[in-house]
C-alpha cells in the first residue's frame, strides 16, 4: 500500500472513529445535561470533521496528542454510567485512566462520583440588556447551553431600535460573525411578535432606551438576571436603573464596576457572591486574563511589584479612520495605528486579588487586529525562578488546579493570536515567550477579549443562578514542587 492509500485509510479509520462519538455526545447533553470537552475546547454540536480537527488542535496546543479510540471508550463508558448535570474533560479523564491501575469503568465510577444524581438548579430567566460584541456571543453560549435543563434561560435582549427593519438586522448579526464565524444552527425572526428564533430558543426583542421604564412580566419574564453589557452605566445608582423595572431580581455588568460594587473574576473570588447582591460586575477582559496567572505565580513565588503591559485588538470604540474623538490617541484610525491608551486592568486586580494592592502598574497598546489580545506580565519576585520550573508548574496548574477553567498553557513555535480565537479560557500562558533571570520573569498570556471573556461572564452568571455545574476530573492541590 502506497503513503497515499496508507493516510486515506487513516483518516476514513479516524473519520469512524468520530462519528460513532456524535451521538453519544448529543444523547449526553440532552438526556443528563452532561456537557463534554478536550481541554476546554466543547464537542457538543461539531461535526466528524470537527471532531478530528479538536484533537489535532489541542496536540498543536501543546498538550498530550489524544487518540480517538481512547475518546471513545471514554465517552461509551460515561453514556453507561449516566452521570448527572456536570461538565467533563474527556482528555483529562484519558489521562487519569491512563496513570491509574483500575479498569476503565472502575476509574471513570470514582471520578464522576460527584456528579451522579447531580441535578440542575430550576431554570433562571436571562435579559441581554445591549447585543454588541459581548451580548451576541453571551447570546451564542447561552443558546448552546440550552437543552436538558442548563438553568439559564435566555429571555430576552433589550436595544434601542436603529432602524424599520432592525429585528431582521440584529438576526443577521447574530447568525453572521466575521471574527467567530457562522452561527451553528438556525436563525430566524417572528416579525409579528418581535423575536429572534435560533436554534428553537425564542429570544423577545424589547425596544427600549431607558431600563427602568420596561416591564418584564408582560413578556412572561420573572425574577431575570439583566446582564448589561453596554457599558452606559458602571456605578450602583446607574444599574440600579434595571431594578426598578418589572421582572428584574439582579444586574450583572460585563465591564469593571465603579465604588463598591464587587469585581468578579470567576475562578478567584466567585465564592464572595452572595444571594442578597443585587448588582455585580464581571471586570474587564484583561483583568480575568491575568488575574488567574498572577493568582497561582503568586502563590508559588510571591510577587513584590509587576507591570501590565496589553497588547490589545482594537475596539468598537475607537474610529475605522481620522475623526474626531473625546479620548486621548482614540481619535486616530484604528486599523491603520498601534495606539498607546489607559487600561485600568493592573489595579483592577487588586479588587479581586487584594494582596496584590499597590504592587502592580499597567499600560495598553492598541494594535490594528480585531479580536485576541497579548498581556506581558513583567514580575519581580520574592523568590527565584527557573524558566522550566516555572512553565512546568504553570503547565500543571492548567491542567489539574481550581484555575484549570481559567488558564491553558501553550508551547509551540508557531502559534500566533488567530490560532486562540474562541478559547473558552481566560488566558493562555505562553510557555516558550517565559523570561525567567533570577527572580526577574516575563510571561507572554494570550486571551481572546470576546469570546473567552464571555465564557468567564457565562461562570459568574451561573454562580449567580446557582445553576454552575460541577467540572470533572476533581481538581488538586497544584504546587511548585508537586
Amino acid at each position: 500500500m502506497n503513503d497515499s492509500a496508507a493516510h486515506g485509510d487513516d483518516w476514513m479509520t479516524r473519520e469512524e472513529l468520530a462519528e460513532r462519538m456524535i451521538p453519544l455526545i448529543g444523547s449526553l447533553k440532552r438526556e443528563h445535561d452532561v456537557v463534554t470537552s478536550l481541554h476546554g475546547h466543547r464537542l457538543l454540536g461539531l461535526s466528524a470533521t470537527g471532531l478530528v480537527e479538536v484533537h489535532e488542535r489541542v496536540a498543536q496546543l501543546g498538550h498530550e496528542t489524544l487518540p480517538l479510540d481512547d475518546t471513545l471508550a471514554v465517552l461509551e463508558a460515561i453514556h453507561a454510567l449516566a452521570p448527572g448535570a456536570s461538565s467533563l474533560d474527556v482528555a483529562r479523564l484519558v489521562e487519569g485512566h491512563a496513570s491509574s491501575d483500575l479498569p476503565l469503568d472502575a476509574y471513570l465510577a470514582e471520578a464522576l462520583a460527584p456528579a451522579i444524581g447531580a441535578t440542575v438548579a430550576a431554570p433562571t430567566d436571562v435579559v441581554l440588556y445591549g447585543f454588541g460584541r459581548i451580548g451576541r456571543l453571551l447570546a451564542r453560549i447561552l443558546i448552546a447551553h440550552t437543552g436538558g435543563g442548563s438553568g439559564l434561560r435566555l429571555r430576552a435582549i433589550v436595544v434601542r431600535r436603529g432602524s424599520e427593519n432592525d429585528l431582521v438586522k440584529r438576526a443577521s448579526l447574530l447568525l453572521r460573525d466575521s471574527v467567530h464565524g457562522r452561527f451553528a444552527g438556525s436563525v430566524t425572526v417572528d416579525e409579528e411578535t418581535e423575536q429572534i428564533i435560533a436554534n428553537g430558543t425564542r429570544i423577545q426583542v424589547i425596544y427600549s432606551g431607558d431600563p427602568a421604564s420596561v416591564d418584564y412580566t408582560a413578556y412572561g419574564i420573572h425574577d431575570a438576571i439583566v446582564v448589561d453589557n453596554t457599558g452606559r452605566w458602571r456605578d450602583e445608582e446607574g444599574l440600579s436603573r434595571h431594578l426598578e423595572a418589572k421582572g428584574v431580581a439582579r444586574v450583572l455588568l460585563t465591564a469593571p464596576g465603579k465604588g463598591s460594587l464587587k469585581n468578579i473574576v470567576h475562578g478567584i473570588n466567585d465564592d464572595t457572591i452572595e444571594p442578597d447582591d443585587r448588582i455585580i460586575t464581571a471586570a474587564s477582559c484583561t483583568t480575568n486574563a491575568i488575574t488567574p496567572v498572577l493568582k497561582a505565580i503568586d502563590e508559588a513565588y510571591g510577587i513584590v511589584r509587576g507591570h501590565v503591559e496589553t497588547v490589545h485588538s482594537f475596539t468598537n470604540d475607537q474610529n475605522l479612520i481620522d475623526n474626531f474623538h473625546s479620548g486621548d490617541r482614540r481619535g486616530r484610525s484604528a486599523v491603520l495605528n498601534m495606539v498607546i491608551a489607559e487600561t485600568g486592568a493592573a489595579k483592577a486586580v487588586a479588587r479581586a486579588l487584594p494582596e496584590l494592592a499597590g504592587k502592580l502598574t499597567g499600560s495598553a497598546i492598541r494594535v490594528p487586529t480585531p479580536d485576541v489580545s497579548l498581556a506581558v506580565l513583567h514580575l519581580s519576585l520574592e523568590r527565584p525562578a527557573e524558566k522550566d520550573q516555572l512553565n512546568d508548574y504553570l503547565r500543571r496548574v492548567s491542567l489539574h488546579s481550581k484555575l484549570r477553567q481559567q488558564i491553558d498553557y501553550v508551547e509551540s513555535p508557531e502559534v500566533v493570536s488567530t490560532d486562540f480565537v474562541g478559547s473558552h479560557r481566560a488566558g493562555i500562558v505562553d510557555g516558550l515567550a517565559t523570561i525567567a533571570n533570577d527572580r526577574d520573569v516575563v510571561l507572554y498570556v494570550w486571551y481572546d477579549n470576546e469570546y473567552g471573556y464571555s465564557c468567564q461572564v457565562i461562570r459568574v452568571l451561573e454562580v449567580m443562578a446557582g445553576s454552575h455545574p460541577v467540572v470533572l476530573p476533581a481538581r488538586r492541590e497544584v504546587t511548585l514542587h508537586s
